[in-house]
C-alpha cells in the first residue's frame, strides 16, 4: 500500500539583517521651554536597516519639551538610551512634552519596517491636532542581527531568541484637547494583512502600546518520515 503524505510549503520568517562592518550612528536631543511659534522634525531613511521614520510637529503657544532620537546601524552598540536598557535596538525615540495654545499643535509620527528593503512590512502612524496636550511616549525599532559576527551556531540562536530583531513598536500616555489618531498595518504578500485604526476627538486621556514582532529564528525543518514509522 502506498501512502502519500502532503506537507504545506513552509513559510519562513524574514531573516535578520546583517549588521554592516562600518556602521554609523545618529543622535539628536532637544530640551526647550518657551512661548511662541515652533517647528521640530526628524527624518530617517536607512535602506541598510529597512527603516523609514519621521517625526514632525509645529505649533504656536506654550511649550515645554524634552526629546531624543538615537539611530545605530549596529544594534548591539546603540548609544544614548535614557532608560538604561541593554536591549539591542536600531532606533530609540522618546518624547515628553506639555503644550497649550489657541493655535493647534499639529504632529505626525511614522515608523516603517520596509519589506522591499528586507523588513517585515509593518508600519505605525500617529497624528494629532490639539490645543492642549500632556504627553510621554517612545518609539523603538530593531532589524539587524546583533550576532552578525558570532560564529558559534548555538550562541547565534540563543542571541536571536532573546533579541528584539524585527520589532516595530510605539507607546504613549497622553491627555489632550483636540484630535489624536493612530493607524497601524502589517502586510505580507499572500499570507497576512493586519490593520488597526483608532481616533479620538474631544477631551481624552489615552494610554497606548502597539508592537509588531516577527521572530527571525526559523522553525526546524521536518522530513516527510519524521515521527512516522517508515
Amino acid at each position: 500500500m502506498l501512502v502519500l503524505l502532503l506537507y504545506p510549503e513552509p513559510v519562513f520568517a524574514t531573516p535578520p539583517i546583517t549588521e554592516p562592518v562600518q556602521d554609523g550612528d545618529f543622535c539628536n536631543t532637544l530640551k526647550v521651554t518657551g512661548t511662541g511659534a515652533f517647528e521640530v522634525g526628524v527624518s530617517v531613511k536607512d535602506r541598510q536597516l529597512a527603516l523609514e521614520y519621521y517625526n514632525f510637529m509645529y505649533g504656536d503657544g506654550d511649550l515645554e519639551m524634552n526629546s531624543g532620537t538615537v539611530e545605530a546601524q549596529r544594534a548591539a552598540k546603540l548609544p544614548g538610551m535614557d532608560n538604561g536598557s541593554a536591549v539591542p535596538l536600531n532606533l530609540w525615540e522618546s518624547n515628553k512634552l506639555t503644550y497649550s495654545g489657541k493655535t493647534p499643535m499639529v504632529g505626525t509620527k511614522y515608523i516603517h519596517s520596509k519589506a522591499f528593503w528586507g523588513g517585515i512590512g509593518a508600519e505605525i502612524t500617529e497624528t494629532f491636532s490639539v490645543t492642549e496636550m500632556e504627553r510621554e511616549g517612545s518609539s523603538y525599532f530593531a532589524s539587524t542581527n546583533p550576532a552578525s559576527y558570532i560564529t558559534d551556531p548555538r550562541k547565534i540562536e540563543e542571541m536571536l531568541k532573546t533579541s528584539p530583531v524585527h520589532t516595530v513598536g510605539m507607546q504613549t500616555r497622553n491627555s489632550f484637547n483636540g484630535t489624536w489618531q493612530t493607524d497601524a498595518r502589517m502586510h505580507k504578500m499572500f499570507s497576512k494583512d493586519l490593520k488597526v485604526h483608532e481616533s479620538f476627538t474631544g477631551n481624552f486621556e489615552v494610554e497606548k502600546m502597539i508592537k509588531f514582532r516577527e521572530s527571525p529564528v526559523e522553525d526546524k525543518k521536518q522530513s516527510g518520515c519524521e515521527s512516522i514509522d517508515c
